[in-house]
């Protein structure tokens, strides 16, 4: 099993990116979109990285338009949106799929690591959210419906 900061990924112009600025942090790791009735969530998102990223931790957005086309912009209104309309600082990476054959990496590693309800892989929603230990390893799921406000115990935990 490789660590999560090794897997390639797209970075925010589409092009290829890598993770290994990450290495050693603990990581919340969330597919996004920005017409999603979760998306106000994006506010907590950033209250925990300014909170935690002192201390070695980093929220890392990945916009998906898989479900319902609620990520249907470009890079530049993505980040233009997130950074208007929620003052969004931390990382947000390329568009991504999370299911199906053009899946990214990235989130195949995730979903093996840390299967959904009643061991199903397939992401249900944006806003699924996947903890990662400061060794690279998935250590928990969240439902897309889990406030990232309720995570600060666990992100503590692990720094």
């Amino acid at each position: 099993m490789s660590a999560v900061t090794d897997i390639p990924v797209t970075a925010a112009d589409g092009g290829a990116g890598d993770l290994s600025a990450y290495a050693g942090q603990v990581l919340l790791i969330v597919n996004t979109a920005s017409k999603c009735g979760f998306t106000p969530q994006y506010a907590e998102l950033e209250a925990l990285w300014r909170t935690y990223r002192d201390r070695g931790f980093a929220v890392l957005a990945f916009p998906c338009n898989q479900f319902g086309g609620q990520e249907p912009g470009d890079a530049a209104e993505i980040a233009n949106f997130c950074s208007l309309t929620y003052d969004v600082s931390f990382p947000v990476f390329g568009k991504v799929d999370v299911n199906g054959p053009e899946a990214a990496p990235l989130f195949e590693h995730l979903k093996a690591q840390a299967p959904g309800l009643l061991g199903s892989t397939g992401i249900k929603w944006n806003f699924t959210k996947f903890l990662v230990d400061r060794d690279g390893r998935v250590v928990e799921r969240y439902a897309p419906t889990t406030k990232p406000a309720s995570l600060s115990g666990a992100i503590e935990a692990l720094l």
